[in-house]
């Protein structure tokens, strides 16, 4: 079988990712990048080996599938161009920045026959694999996303940027409707809130309490997971986890037996085997229009209670 011929738009932090392992894999043909800053795009060309196209258009027409990591307000745009010309996308979450640009791109890939996939990455992170082993039914979980200031993504607040990860991978967890979210958030270095909770309380029970901050001293990634007999507590930027089962009246503590790798490599892999056989797309253009859809609430929230307080 022919390989799939794959480009990147957009090409700063996260761009220049996709453009380093895309240019690895060993089932795509890596053709061309874009970005708006010229040299930028020339220089990652001629360092992985792909054509700088001079426009989004000639782009478009090198390439059979391509990733999206510019700026989440022109997501729409630049998906929709893709779209709309056949291409297979990948798009960096928040899949939009709003719920109806969001709609618009599934709907457009759905009427195409086309993948959308959305980089929600931490669905394939090996630890989840873990957490979804040995869950069967949660009760409440408790995640922690924090990180320094990342001088990048300040279109966004932390829930659009860094929180929607967790909402994210617990709607998928949970799968019940939710029925209250009371949110706190407080801007320190933008405008937006730059440090946020979350809590969440679905229809079935379970209750997930979400705290994410881009003002931190320190990177830390974790979600615990707790259901009636254990509980399992996972690190996702150390890959290792914990799980804790009640045997009597004691807790007996088990490590958990993680491979590790590469979450990016494993995403963009997968994005190049969708686009390649057809598949459905570990994390759609649906279920991340359900986590932006929270997130915006949670978002509005804040920002209706002077970014101090929720409701």
């Amino acid at each position: 079988m022919q390989k799939i011929r794959t480009g990147v738009v957009g090409l700063g932090a996260i761009g220049a990712n996709h453009a380093r392992i895309m240019a690895e894999l060993p089932n795509a043909e890596f053709s061309a990048v874009f970005d708006e800053r010229a040299e930028l795009a020339q220089e990652m060309a001629e360092k992985y080996g792909a054509t700088a196209a001079s426009s989004l258009e000639e782009l478009v027409s090198m390439v059979d599938a391509a990733t999206v990591a510019t700026p989440t307000v022109s997501h729409l745009a630049v998906g929709s161009a893709l779209l709309e010309a056949g291409k297979h996308v990948l798009i960096e979450k928040p899949i939009a920045d709003n719920s109806e640009g969001a709609k618009a791109l599934v709907d457009l890939a759905e009427a195409r026959g086309l993948v959308l996939q959305v980089g929600h990455i931490e669905r394939f992170n090996p630890v989840l694999g873990q957490l979804e082993e040995h869950l069967t039914s949660p009760r409440f979980i408790e995640s922690h996303r924090l990180s320094p200031f990342p001088n990048r993504s300040i279109d966004i607040g932390v829930v659009l940027d860094l929180m929607i990860h967790d909402i994210e991978i617990i709607l998928h967890l949970v799968r019940s409707e939710i029925e209250s979210i009371d949110a706190v958030g407080v801007p320190v270095l933008t405008r937006r809130e730059d440090i946020a909770n979350a809590r969440i309380r679905f229809a079935n029970g379970c209750v997930a309490n979400i705290t994410a901050s881009r003002i931190s001293p320190e990177r830390l990634r974790k979600i615990r997971v707790f259901q009636g007999d254990s509980y399992v507590s996972l690190d996702y930027q150390a890959q290792a986890g914990e799980l804790f089962r009640k045997q009597g009246m004691e807790i007996v503590r088990e490590a958990v037996t993680v491979e590790k790798d590469e979450p990016l490599k494993l995403e963009l892999a997968a994005f190049v085997d969708c686009a390649t056989h057809g598949f459905q797309p570990r994390v759609s253009g649906s279920e991340a229009a359900a986590a932006l859809k929270v997130a915006i609430e949670i978002t509005r929230m804040i920002e209706e209670s002077g970014g101090e307080s929720g409701i």
